[in-house]
């Protein structure tokens, strides 16, 4: 059986990354995303075992300890991980993987799997993106401050990564990821010449 691959896609807050993800996920049959773990609360329209799995902090740094997560990382003051069996397990049926990760995550996943494709998703500027962080509505305007800071140094990691997709229309964002993908499943990391 052919293994599966994992593609894991980043991007600074308010970039469009879940957004991209679940039509990417729709658009690409053969993809299983994968669902975090956090100890955030849901947003408002975000569903549990869907979007997350909502865990309080005792038992994420439970999980931490017994060594289940793949990866994991603290955000906003919040921490965020990785189950390591479910990965595992989907490779090991042959199916591909899609992981929506902070850099920090994806350059852990990257040093365990290193044949994973990194796609990394900019905004078009930081001032569209400070537009984008304020129409969200979820945020005080000290947190889009700190968000835009955290922002920028997830931006000096964008060359580190296999492809980077600009996001200044959103339906173009998902139509190169989804073509970045079908082309991996399809050829491998070679590409036809």
């Amino acid at each position: 059986m052919k293994k599966g691959r994992i593609f894991v896609v980043s991007a600074p807050s308010g970039c469009g990354k879940t957004t991209i993800c679940k039509r990417v996920s729709k658009r690409v049959k053969s993809l299983v995303p994968s669902i975090s773990v956090t100890t955030r609360p849901p947003r408002p329209g975000e569903n549990r075992g869907k979007d997350y799995y909502y865990i309080s902090r005792r038992f994420f740094e439970k999980e931490i300890k017994k060594g289940n997560l793949l990866e994991w990382e603290e955000n906003f003051g919040y921490l965020y991980g990785t189950p390591k069996r479910f990965v595992r397990e989907k490779l090991k049926r042959g199916k591909n993987l899609l992981l929506s990760l902070d850099v920090k995550g994806a350059m852990k996943v990257k040093k365990i799997f290193p044949e994973t494709t990194l796609i990394f998703i900019k905004p078009p500027s930081m001032t569209e993106l400070a537009r984008r962080l304020k129409l969200r509505n979820t945020d005080a305007d000290t947190e889009i401050g700190n968000r835009l800071k955290i922002a920028r140094k997830e931006l000096k990691f964008a060359p580190r990564y296999n492809y980077i997709v600009v996001n200044k229309k959103l339906e173009d964002a998902v139509n190169e990821v989804v073509s970045i993908i079908n082309e991996h499943i399809t050829y491998g990391s070679r590409r036809p010449t």
